[in-house]
């Protein structure tokens, strides 16, 4: 292109772009890219009103990006976020169907959201926009799109796993959701599995063919299926570790800890991060290796989310109470084995409770990548660097190979890991820890932006088959 089009960005949340010290994955990834090219960032306000989504937009500008929302309604959001989304959607993609609730009306509600985010983004995109739509709440707002007569460029990344057809095919409707799926130019995943997982589905549900170059056809629809595992800021995470923010929050722990090795966890208290079985395993460290009792010290740190359903309360009861039951069988007048936060942190404190941790235990039972994974390799001291040890379920499984790799539902696997982690010679954690760091730092936020949209803009050019062009014709 001439002139680089304009990024029109599209989540359920937005932003903040300026804040580095709270900025997530999603943001840190997008923020060069929307200043560079003048973008719009639209999603929803986390507000509701009566009006909802004809509320009238609320806009800020920082620089050269606009980040545009709108309201919803009580119901709307109970509906489509509390409901759909959540209860129906996330346990499902997440492997997890005997969690997954199936309503009519919550369908229903999560269709109708996207028809109106739709209806309300067209007030504010050209065709000569690239659309880049995010995550699973907006499944169908790139057939909304094209049903309004967009006819521009759009892509869409699904930032949680997509699961097999098998379980995919029990939701209701699953062919209408992979369907509009087929509206967009570039569907992009986290790993080759989900990808494989969405080609299948495609294949054996809908009646579709895998095609060369990663293309896969519907009917007359062609999109392009790629892979596009996301990264950090990792330089910038590695200055929020030594920063003197990040210092404080390190040498808290090692004070509380003393002689004590520390081991850490770092998730939002939900059911897919494998909490529950990583406490087990740490339980099961003190029970095969009694000589750890007195000598290693537990930290979970998990903010509570999504207190309002049902599942996550029960969990939070599950988590609360194998809490108590590890330090009731174990603690000591002068040591505590597990010690938790239910507050989230900002990033200079996690990062500096990274560097000061032995051991790091990401042990989601399924997810998408996982970004903790990556930020406690960009946090360590080269010489001293900490363990991690990795479930085999999480998407970063695929690029962090030198971790201690394992799977969180066999307990006494998790506490040999952790022992040998603990045991671990300075010499072999410097040389996973720089083959690790290698690639952290190679593949960053930046990058994976990069590619998803200089694929977003080649998309279909070969051969001009796109999803516009196939719905024009109807």
């Amino acid at each position: 292109m001439s002139k680089e089009a304009r990024l029109v960005v599209v989540s359920n949340r937005v932003g903040p772009l300026s804040d580095e010290g709270k900025a997530g994955g999603l943001a840190v990834g997008l923020a060069d890219a929307l200043r560079r090219r003048g973008g719009l960032w639209f999603g929803w306000s986390g507000e509701t009103s009566e009006a909802g989504t004809d509320s009238q937009a609320k806009t800020e500008t920082e620089g050269e990006v606009k980040l545009v929302t709108i309201d919803m309604t009580e119901d709307q959001v109970a509906g489509f976020y509390l409901g759909y989304a959540n209860r129906s959607l996330w346990p499902l993609l997440h492997y997890r169907l005997d969690l997954a609730r199936f309503e009519r009306e919550t369908d229903r509600t999560y269709r109708a959201v996207n028809r109106e985010f739709a209806r309300r983004l067209m007030e504010f995109v050209s065709e000569d926009d690239l659309v880049w739509v995010h995550d699973y709440h907006f499944f169908y707002l790139g057939e909304e799109l094209r049903r309004l007569g967009f006819k521009g460029r759009l892509g869409f990344f699904l930032h949680i796993p997509f699961s097999p057809p098998e379980m995919l095919a029990a939701l209701p409707g699953a062919n209408d959701l992979v369907g509009a799926m087929l509206a967009y130019d570039l569907v992009g995943f986290q790993t080759m599995t989900d990808r494989r997982n969405f080609a299948n589905y495609c294949k054996h549900e809908l009646h579709g063919q895998k095609q060369p170059n990663d293309r896969v056809r519907v009917g007359d629809r062609v999109i392009e299926a790629k892979v596009f595992p996301i990264g950090i800021d990792a330089e910038s995470f590695a200055e929020f570790a030594a920063s003197e923010e990040a210092e404080e929050h390190a040498a808290m722990l090692r004070s509380n800890v003393g002689r004590s090795l520390p081991i850490v966890g770092v998730d939002r208290l939900d059911y897919s991060k494998g909490i529950i079985e990583r406490l087990l395993g740490f339980e099961r460290l003190l029970e095969n290796y009694p000589e750890r009792v007195g000598t290693v010290q537990f930290l979970q740190v998990a903010p509570l989310s999504r207190s309002e359903v049902e599942e996550y309360v029960d969990l939070r009861g599950e988590f609360e109470g194998l809490v108590g039951r590890i330090n009731g069988r174990f603690a000591a007048l002068d040591w505590t084995p597990v010690h938790i936060m239910t507050t989230g942190l900002t990033r200079r404190a996690l990062a500096g409770i990274y560097r000061a941790a032995r051991v790091c235990m990401v042990t989601p039972l399924r997810d998408g990548m996982n970004l903790v994974a990556k930020e406690f390799v960009a946090a360590q001291d080269e010489a001293d660097p900490g363990v991690l040890i990795l479930s085999r379920f999480a998407g970063a499984r695929s690029e962090l190979g030198e971790a201690l790799i394992v799977n969180p539902f066999a307990t006494d696997e998790m506490a040999a890991a952790l022992e040998r982690a603990l045991t671990m010679p300075l010499e072999e954690r410097q040389r996973r820890w720089r083959a690790m760091r290698d690639k952290v730092f190679a593949n960053t936020a930046a990058e994976w932006c990069r590619k998803f949209i200089e694929a977003l803009e080649d998309a279909g050019r070969e051969d001009g088959d796109r999803p516009a062009d196939a719905l024009e014709n109807r």
